[in-house]
């Protein structure tokens, strides 16, 4: 069930353009939360939990291969949105896929995607 559900959420996530539109939600977070999270993530990047994880060298969203200076950690549920710095929450991600995810979920990603492929349907 839950590999069904990781690939109906990635499936297509190989092209993560963003669309041009801000996307607006409601900070509910308090910025001591996030630094408090950030700070967990530091600690996990020494860990050899991470150290396997980036050994890898696949990007979670393109699924291609990359160096290890290539690669960042990142948030499924991002810091700002109330995700936590845990082993379930980190994936490893290429520079580009993370800068272009910024604060959305996987499942947001995924909306937009359909939603422009149904556009350039019509």
């Amino acid at each position: 069930m839950r590999l069904a559900l990781l690939t109906l959420l990635t499936s297509g996530v190989k092209d993560l353009r963003m669309s041009s539109q801000p996307y607006e939600y409601i900070e509910t977070v308090s910025p001591e939360e996030v630094r408090r999270e950030r700070n967990k993530a530091r600690e996990m990047r020494a860990s050899s939990w991470w150290k396997q994880q980036i050994g890898k060298g696949i990007c979670y969203f393109c699924e291609q291969r990359f160096s290890r200076d290539l690669l960042t950690m990142d948030h499924l549920i991002p810091l700002s949105r109330g995700g936590r710095s845990t082993k379930k929450n980190i994936v490893v991600a290429c520079k580009q896929c993370n800068s272009h995810k910024k604060n959305l979920t996987v499942a947001e990603i995924r909306m937009r995607q359909l939603a422009e492929n149904e556009q350039s349907q019509d």
